[in-house]
């Protein structure tokens, strides 16, 4: 799980850095905001007594 949730945020920074890069700050935002609430549907998803 947690692993899970780590590449999910490590690419969804990567993709926002370029992003911003580019200076397209709105997408690296969605894409921020869209690997957060995905992060957390993996932990509500999760077995509590999983580490």
């Amino acid at each position: 799980m947690y692993r899970t949730m780590y590449y999910t945020l490590f690419n969804a920074v990567t993709d926002a850095l370029n992003a911003m890069e580019q200076q397209n700050y709105g997408q690296a935002r969605a894409l921020l905001v869209a690997a957060q609430q995905q992060s957390e549907e993996i932990f509500m998803d999760s077995d509590e007594d999983e580490d």
